[in-house]
């Protein structure tokens, strides 16, 4: 960790506490001390990763039964905040559209945030909690005619690639475009996803959404 000066915020708990073996892992990618099914071990390795790329560092202390803290370490900014922007401006014609998309993402706000920018810029949005929800969607001939399915990698139940898959059949031709907190060569390192994929890694600008979402769109089918 670089000397200098650093904002900490740091997060206490009473809980059960980690073993040194689970502190050892704990950053990794889909790690998880949860059943099969109840976690996906995302959140802890999203966190280090932002972290880690803002200049920061994490501290981990904890004991069995005594609980935890973490503390998280961002280098301080001396410069004056910016002033907050009203509205955001309206993206540029090119990045419009007015195509059909199925979005798939198990977390609320992200589900919510994602929509309604997707719907500011003309898009006609769908949306379900998780794979299954989507695939009841489609097969019981509720949805419209869709043009792409934007659907996170890592859920419960169903994963993206499954969906994906199943999505295939359904509806052939179907543009996919799959987004998680990990770097797409995380994804595929891990075998999660092949090579090649249409991906877009969270946090996102809502530019970055709608020029990936254009991109795939504009692409044969």
């Amino acid at each position: 960790m670089a000397p200098g000066p650093y904002v900490v915020i740091a997060v206490s708990d009473t809980g059960s506490g980690m073993s040194e073996a689970t502190q050892s892992h704990m950053f990794e990618p889909f790690f998880t001390t949860k059943e099969l099914g109840k976690g996906t071990g995302l959140g802890l390795a999203t966190v280090y990763g932002i972290v880690k790329q803002s200049g920061g560092n994490i501290w981990v202390y904890s004991e069995l039964g005594h609980g935890t803290t973490i503390k998280v370490y961002l280098p301080r900014v001396d410069a004056p905040a910016e002033p907050l922007g009203g509205a955001a401006p309206a993206a540029p014609d090119s990045l419009r559209g007015t195509e059909t998309i199925l979005l798939v993402e198990d977390e609320p706000a992200v589900r919510a945030v994602t929509r309604q920018l997707l719907a500011r810029e003309g898009y006609t949005v769908l949306e379900a909690p998780d794979g299954r929800a989507a695939i009841a969607m489609i097969d019981g001939g509720s949805s419209p005619r869709l043009d792409l399915v934007l659907t996170d990698v890592v859920m419960p139940g169903m994963s993206g690639r499954a969906l994906a898959h199943r999505l295939a059949t359904l509806c052939p031709g179907v543009r996919v475009l799959f987004m998680s907190g990990y770097t797409d060569d995380a994804i595929v390192r891990h075998g999660v996803l092949e090579s090649g994929l249409a991906y877009l890694q969270k946090p996102f600008r809502p530019e970055a959404l709608l020029r990936k979402v254009r991109e795939v769109l504009n692409h044969p089918a």
